[in-house]
């Protein structure tokens, strides 16, 4: 039996699980996966694994990559693995902490549990809490490590755009923008949100000065680009010199993508928790700096001889 950890990973994620295995110092192994006519899908692991395994799996579209987790991290723990730890770079289902209308699903303390029954330890990137204070309430784990891509994001800024307003484009994105901008004394602001439905929204932009400014947007996810696009008109009406876009989660959804570089928005950046042709920046090394934390804190110790 292997005595690394083994980082598990699915095809369409090879790039990045590479990446954090590298950095990690784990063993890199592939979950084979097939799909029956009728939609159901197989899973195939190694015949056997090491007590400390990670599954890497990042939950944009996360219906059936949810079905793939629960059969994947129960066959781990009959294949001998005894500690395992999720990387979700991306935690879908976290936006719904509360029943806004009687009758609703909380889908962040549902799935929060689902995960919960399956894995030991979860490291994901900027999830999307805004009424509860914390990863680990809603994901209650032993170890839930919310790592933020904010401050490297704020590295690339400054040198791309050093003289940088960054904006957020509604008032959950504060706590994001804060970051970046104290790292390198950006000067920054938040604009006002009034969403009508999925792709209804109204802003209005901070009363700050916009002529000439290097706008940068800044924001935890992209998801149909609705609230970006009519920012950005706006600002550039406003006399702005440029508008850029720095996010986490390049989500992405239909033609987000083209309606925001229409609008006017110049470059996009963004990490590579969902691969997309904006990605640049890796999170693999925070990620493999956490999963090191978690190994030496779960490792069990050598049995003394005598």
């Amino acid at each position: 039996m292997p005595s690394t950890p083994v980082l598990l990973f699915f095809e369409d994620e090879q790039e990045s699980a590479a990446r954090i295995a590298q950095a990690a110092g784990h063993q890199l192994v592939r979950i084979a996966r097939h799909r029956f006519p009728d939609g159901e899908i197989k899973l195939r692991l190694p015949s056997a694994l090491p007590e400390q395994v990670v599954i890497l799996r990042t939950l944009n579209d996360p219906n059936e990559k949810l079905i793939e987790l629960l059969l994947s991290a129960q066959t781990a723990r009959d294949l001998g693995a005894r500690h395992l730890t999720l990387v979700a770079p991306y935690l879908g289902y976290m936006r719904q902490d509360i029943a806004f209308q009687p009758g609703e699903a909380i889908s962040q303390r549902i799935l929060g549990r689902f995960i919960a029954g399956l894995f030991d330890a979860v490291i994901t990137i900027d999830p999307h809490l805004h009424r509860t204070a914390t990863l680990q309430q809603a994901v209650p784990v032993a170890n839930a490590v919310a790592l933020s891509a904010a401050l490297l994001l704020s590295d690339l800024i400054a040198n791309r755009r050093p003289q940088a307003l960054l904006l957020g484009p509604d008032e959950e994105s504060a706590q994001w923008v804060a970051q970046a901008a104290t790292r390198h004394g950006f000067a920054h602001a938040i604009c006002r949100k009034v969403r009508h439905g999925d792709r209804a929204v109204e802003i209005a932009l901070p009363d700050v000065p916009m002529a000439g400014r290097q706008v940068v947007l800044f924001d935890d996810v992209v998801s149909t680009g609705h609230t970006l696009a009519q920012a950005t008109r706006q600002l550039l009406a406003a006399g702005a010199a440029s508008v850029d876009v720095a996010v986490t989660h390049a989500l992405f959804i239909g033609d987000a993508w083209p309606m925001i570089l229409n609008a006017g928005v110049r470059e996009v950046w963004s990490t590579d928790c969902i691969k997309h042709a904006s990605n640049a920046i890796s999170m693999s090394q925070p990620i493999a700096e956490a999963l090191t934390r978690i190994t030496a804190m779960t490792i069990r110790p050598q049995a003394q001889t005598h």
